[in-house]
Formats: C-alpha cells, sequence, structure tokens
C-alpha cells in the first residue's frame, strides 16, 4: 500500500506531497515550506508515522519548489533528485529568494540527476520519470502506474496549465509535453499538481480551456 499527504505551503500555496508505504519508505516531493512553522508540520507528522525518508525529489527548481530542500536534505540525510535541464533555475534559485522576499533562503547542490523514462524503485513505490517541459526547462512529472497517480508540478492543473511567461519557459513545449505525454495515460489516473487541488487527465483532456486532447 502507498499513502499520500500533501502540505500546502508559503505564500504561493505550492502543495508539497510526502508519499510512503507501509514498511515506512517515504519520498518528499517539492518541498516549499518556507520557514519553522511549515517545516515543522511536515517533520511533525513523518517522525509521528514513523516515516522513514528515502529522496527528495523535484519536478522543477522554480523557487516556490524549492524553499524546502536544503532543510530536508541536511535534516533527514537524503539525497536530492532533479534533471539536468533544471540547473540554471536552481543555480537562480537565490537570486530569486531575494526577489520574492525570502531572505532565509539556503542553496542546495543536487546529488543524481534523473533521466527521462527512468523508473524509481523505493519499497513498494514505483515511479516512472516523465519528461515535460515547457514551463520549465528540466520539468518533470513523476507517474506510478500501480496507483494511478501522477504528481506532475506546474505542468496541468485542474483547468489550467502552468505559466509560460518566466524565463526559459516555452508555451509550445508546454503544450507538447499535455497532449503527448500526460494525456496518452489512463482517462482515470488521477493528477495532483503542484498548486490547487487535483483533477483527473479525462476530466481535462474534455474540460481543459488552454489544451484539448
Amino acid at each position: 500500500m502507498v499513502y499520500k499527504e500533501v502540505f500546502t505551503c508559503n505564500p504561493f500555496q505550492e502543495n508539497t506531497y510526502l508519499l510512503w508505504d507501509d514498511a515506512g519508505n517515504g519520498i518528499i516531493f517539492d518541498p516549499g515550506c518556507h520557514n519553522y512553522e511549515e517545516r515543522k508540520i511536515i517533520t511533525d507528522f513523518i517522525e509521528s508515522n514513523n516515516i522513514q525518508l528515502k529522496y527528495c525529489l523535484n519536478t522543477h527548481a522554480h523557487i516556490d519548489h524549492v524553499l524546502g530542500v536544503h532543510y530536508f536534505k541536511e535534516h533527514f540525510k537524503i539525497p536530492f533528485a532533479l534533471h539536468p535541464k533544471d540547473l540554471p533555475l536552481l543555480k537562480d534559485a537565490a537570486n530569486r529568494a531575494a526577489v520574492y522576499g525570502f531572505p532565509a533562503f539556503q542553496a542546495v547542490e543536487v546529488d543524481r540527476f534523473l533521466e527521462d523514462d527512468e523508473v524509481i524503485e523505493i519499497g513498494e513505490m514505483k515511479l516512472k520519470v516523465l519528461f515535460v517541459p515547457g514551463h520549465a526547462p528540466g520539468h518533470v512529472a513523476f507517474y506510478l502506474e500501480e496507483q494511478g497517480w501522477l504528481l506532475d508540478g506546474d505542468v496541468l492543473f485542474r483547468r489550467s496549465i502552468g505559466r509560460t511567461d518566466f524565463p526559459l519557459c516555452n508555451h509550445a513545449d508546454l503544450v507538447n509535453s499535455i497532449q503527448n505525454q500526460l494525456y496518452v495515460l489512463p482517462e482515470e489516473t488521477e493528477v495532483f499538481p503542484g498548486h490547487g487541488g487535483s483533477t483527473t487527465i479525462g476530466v481535462e483532456m474534455i474540460q481543459n480551456p488552454f489544451v484539448r486532447a
């Protein structure tokens, strides 16, 4: 059995996801917690449920998704993984933190690079890495076929899509990623995005006003 919990963090209302299995193996995704209170809520949940974190996996490196990476990497002694094409965003994160008013931001180094279509197996969790650029040059999504879950960061939202007006974004790439990587998944696949509530692939194929199947 695989379990999921979401924590909404920072002023951008970013979704930080935690997955774990019956053996207590855990993965944290896109930790956006930016202060002591947010870090404590997640840490207390991890400890009270006897979860042993094994990895920090990020869909991309925009500032609202990496504010808590340093803390989790150091506090839990876990590796941090990111797609190599998102390194420019990670290296610019300190500048973005200053612009958006996060003076306590701590830079972090990548421990391992994610590869397109690789499968990461940790305990009962099996995640396929889908390369879905557009909102960010090295954006990925994590697909758990057995659970029918997709953690897709800021690519596809409920009735919306990721922004492409930031540096290094590309709208055509984003549309291509959604149509050729996400809309080919089973329609019942639950989509857990980086902001807002969940949806399904089937609903978005029909009702998304920006990208139809």
